[in-house]
């Protein structure tokens, strides 16, 4: 589509070589081409004049004979998108093409594009024809494709099927879980990279995605990558970066090919691949083909059908699922106009897709806890947002996730008719412990009531054990915005310690006994009226995720440094019924801040002293990983990706990105060679927040990319 034949091109197009030839094994011969609604010769007609504008450069004139690009009918082609329909092709093509700007052409020369494809194909041959029995595929498969298709599905083949005891105890070599156990310690048992040999880490591989605002975590398992970006999920060799197989998601125009979307994590269970989707849906994959198993839409009770509502506020999976004995779990955020009665926590059979239960995160009206809402009505709760996955204590088989705050403070903050017991609003700012087969509630522990100030307490549950005034302790360790980090017993969610790292300006006093936490009286929300607070409502620390060492009972924490000028806006409920928050947070330095806002922090749980802290320009942007060869990563906004001494923060090792590391990386090893993998590219929120801080780190639009690490192959191993 007339870019520019440079190598950068040329390597494009040998990658969508690879998507439209060797991944074909896939996909199954016998069903038609392009199933669906006949295209009109109209529309071919006007995608035949686009295609030669845009496309023939590449393609060749009549889809076959491309100088560049492969062609887009014959053998191959409809190989590989037998039984996928045309919107898959729409939504790949307005994700990929043209390879130089993805998304530059308008909207309906897309489809007009597609038509014609379609249509040239449905006239070129049979549609149920096999490929194997057409003579001209037989041609065009030479030896080099046999052997390379044979193997890579012999990898796929090869798969074990992931176990619960291998969810519980993982092997060291993959990654099957967001933060690599149920324990969400984002820490390794690996060691070939150490702080001896990091000095030599250098460059493996790296695959381009389709473009979203990306906060994924790769997952890996017997030496495939799993990943997630955009409209697709692909399955690569771990190895060397070579693509398996992709399922391509058919999205409605409107979602863009899911490009402001983001996902942390996906799950892996038996067979198949869990994967929360842009349109709303869980999916379950086969991990072995990419197949479709089972697919099923998630709706509120209050919205079941959500066609018509305003644009923006559909609720959203962006914490990713976790499996627990047989059942997908999963939180959901919904947009303040459809949120009316709060969020949800859903749990799905892993094997049919059936939803199994749901734990609603606003309490009802005559259950326990519904009276701590000031007196509001249902439908005048909002939020309650779940969007960090879980963790999981199969010993006592207990689920545990981090609960977003309220997302209307007025509703706790004027008077009521009739007033509740309290102006707590649970179980915002909570954790909850919740029975995985039931999905009743066991405990909950509030780590800030009557939140009116957006200081989430939604992150990761890392569950740890500590010695506690001599006695070992299961404990659930958390920290909220404000980064001030709660440990409560794992059993039964009393309160145990806090430790304040000294970003907030909100909390005045903890109580040593149950964990009730006094605020400012200065800080108390006044209409209209601005006042200091710190962090700002991107949080000291937000969803890039700590990494515990269980060996040296070490926490390491991402954080930013920031204020901002706080206002609340009392509203009206038409005004609050319409949407959007009443809070604005326009960020600041911290006061005396010396123009550095990135912080990274040690602190040993055990005797909850700060070992060290690390300070920089740039604002942090993944989550941490930790590994047993004492070592640290995490990347930052200026593309810096970096290995630290985890005892003393000493930088080790530094490679720079394509573009911001806004995802959580993992590491993993094939064949005895252990990798690190980090996905670039972002957008989000979270990463708007770090660049209004630095206006003069710029950073490339899209690039979102899988990059993965490694020793040279000569390198010895440990």
């Amino acid at each position: 589509m007339k870019p520019g034949r440079s190598n950068a091109f040329r390597r494009r197009l040998t990658m969508a070589v690879g998507l439209m030839g060797l991944a074909a094994a896939a996909i199954a011969h016998a069903q038609p081409l392009f199933p669906g609604p006949s295209v009109s010769a109209t529309q071919a007609e006007r995608g035949q004049a686009a295609y030669g504008e845009s496309c023939a450069s590449c393609h060749g004139a009549n889809l076959a004979n491309g100088e560049f690009g492969p062609a887009l009918k014959g053998a191959a082609f409809s190989t590989h998108w037998r039984g996928q329909s045309q919107q898959a092709l729409l939504n790949f093509v307005q994700s990929r093409m043209p390879p130089a700007g993805p998304g530059a052409l308008p909207s309906q020369a897309y489809a007009d594009i597609v038509a014609y494809i379609v249509r040239a194909n449905a006239a070129a041959a049979p549609m149920g024809e096999p490929p194997e029995h057409n003579p001209t595929f037989v041609r065009e498969r030479d030896a080099i494709f046999t052997a390379t298709a044979a193997a890579r599905k012999a990898k796929l083949d090869a798969l074990a099927e992931v176990t619960d005891a291998a969810l519980t105890h993982p092997p060291d070599s993959d990654w099957l879980i967001w933060r690599r156990t149920y324990q969400a310690s984002g820490f390794s048992n690996l060691k070939q990279i150490d702080k001896r040999t990091v000095a030599r880490l250098g460059h493996a591989w790296s695959w381009s995605l389709p473009q979203s605002e990306n906060e994924i975590t790769p997952l890996v398992h017997d030496g495939v990558m799993f990943i997630e970006s955009g409209n697709m999920v692909q399955a690569l060799d771990a190895a060397s970066g070579d693509l398996l197989w992709q399922y391509i998601r058919p999205l409605p125009p409107e979602l863009g090919a899911g490009r402001g979307t983001r996902i942390k994590t996906l799950a892996i269970y038996k067979d198949r691949l869990l994967v929360p989707t842009a349109d709303e849906h869980l999916i379950a994959l086969n991990f072995r083909t990419g197949k479709l198993i089972w697919d099923h839409e998630v709706v509120t009770p209050e919205q079941a059908d959500r066609k018509g509502q305003p644009e923006g506020v559909a609720l959203h999976m962006d914490g990713g699922p976790i499996v627990a004995r047989g059942k997908v779990v999963i939180g959901v955020s919904l947009g303040i106009a459809n949120a009316r009665g709060g969020c949800f926590i859903l749990a799905l059979d892993a094997d049919s897709g059936r939803e199994v239960w749901r734990f609603n995160t606003i309490a009802r009206p005559g259950e326990p806890g519904g009276d701590s809402w000031n007196g509001a009505r249902l439908n005048e709760r909002y939020g309650g947002g779940v969007w960090t996955s879980g963790s999981y204590d199969s010993d006592r088989n207990l689920l545990f996730f981090g609960i977003g705050n309220t997302y209307d403070a007025g509703t706790l903050l004027l008077p009521k008719p009739v007033r509740g017991a309290s102006n707590d609003a649970l179980y915002t700012d909570s954790t909850v412990a919740l029975d995985p087969d039931s999905g009743k509630l066991v405990w909950h522990f509030q780590h800030m009531n009557r939140d009116v100030w957006d200081m989430d307490w939604v992150f990761e549950q890392t569950l740890v054990t500590l010695p506690v005034n001599g006695v070992s302790r299961d404990l659930v360790v958390t920290g909220g915005k404000i980064a001030i980090f709660d440990a409560v017993d794992r059993a039964t969610g009393a309160y145990v310690f806090s430790k304040d790292l000294g970003l907030q300006n909100l909390v005045v006093s903890i109580d040593p006994k149950t964990g009730h936490k006094t605020t400012n009286p200065a800080l108390e929300p006044e209409s209209g009226k601005a006042k200091l607070l710190c962090p700002s409502s991107s949080g000291a620390r937000s969803w890039p995720t700590t990494a515990y060492n269980p060996n040296t009972k070490i926490l390491y924490v991402p954080m930013i440094e920031s204020c901002a000028d706080y206002t609340w806006n009392a509203r009206s409920p038409a005004e609050v019924a319409a949407g959007g928050s009443d809070m604005q947070f326009p960020p600041r330095p911290m006061p005396g801040a010396d123009g550095n806002f990135g912080r990274l922090q040690a602190v040993n749980l055990q005797t909850r002293e700060v070992l060290w802290t690390v300070r920089q320009r740039a604002p942090v942007a993944s989550s941490m990983l930790a590994t047993a060869g004492g070592l640290i990563f995490s990347g930052s906004l200026d593309r810096r990706f970096h290995a630290y001494d985890d005892l003393t923060g000493k930088v080790l090792w530094e490679a720079r990105l394509n573009a911001s590391p806004s995802s959580s990386p993992v590491t993993y090893a094939v064949g005895g060679q252990q990798y690190v993998a980090v996905v670039t590219g972002g957008g989000g929120s979270f990463d708007a927040a770090g660049r209004g801080l630095t206006p003069e780190i710029e950073n490339p639009t899209g690039g979102t990319t899988v990059v993965v690490f490694k020793l040279p192959d000569t390198a010895p191993s440990n």
